[in-house]
Order: structure tokens, then sequence, then C-alpha cells
């Protein structure tokens, strides 16, 4: 069973979002990981760009397959994970400690969209 965190917000696209003031830190899910299988690459995006909810931002790869990550926020991107791609296989370790960039949000509504921990529980099953 995939570990689902409470507090944080989840998106359908298998993302996790941690809230902090008016900035979201964006990773991928415990489920998200595991159904990838070993990641082999990671890149994060980049600091300082403008996006749109549904905006792709960051790559990840695994044996298995490569995937876009999509912001589930619009905003700026205040910071990137800067070890993840030296290190891609903490995403696997554990995906909630390891975001993979931040935004500072525009549209706080948009939080009202995402799922807490017993609605991405229920998606998932």
């Amino acid at each position: 069973m995939s570990k689902i965190i409470d507090g944080l917000y989840y998106s359908k696209e298998h993302e996790w979002i941690r809230v902090e003031g008016d900035v979201a830190y964006v990773g991928i899910t415990d489920h998200a990981q595991s159904e990838m299988g070993d990641v082999v690459y990671v890149d994060c995006g980049a600091a300082g760009i403008t996006i749109a909810k549904g905006d792709a931002v960051a790559v990840i790869e695994s044996v298995k397959a490569a995937s876009d990550v999509y912001s589930p926020l619009s905003g700026e991107v205040t910071a990137v994970n800067e070890t993840l791609p030296d290190a891609p296989e903490a995403l696997n370790a554990d995906p909630y400690e390891n975001f993979l960039f931040a935004v500072t949000m525009t549209d706080t509504s948009e939080l009202d969209a995402l799922m807490d921990a017993a609605g991405y529980t229920a998606f998932i099953a």
C-alpha cells in the first residue's frame, strides 16, 4: 500500500503539494514513484519562470518511462530541488522528503480542486 500523508494536497496526476504560506512545494507521490520503478534521471525545471496550472515544469525518467510533472498551481517557480539531478534515486527512497519545485501561488483558490489524503486514498484504490 502506498504511503499517503495527512495535511498535504494531492493531484489526479499523482503530485503532492505542501503549502507554507503562499508557497507550495510540489513532488510526486509514493504511488507515482512505485508505479514508475527506479528513477534514473530528474530535471526539476528552472526557478524564476511564471507558470499556469497544468504547465509541464519537471521531467522524471525511470527504467520504465519518462514523465512530465505538471504544476497543479499557477504562480512563479521560486525554487527547484538542486540535489535531485545528482541523486534521482532519492525519489524512490522517500518521495515526500524530496520536492521537485516550489511555486509562489498567484491563485490560492486553485487548491480547492486538489484532494486531501482521504480523497487521494480513494482515488488510487
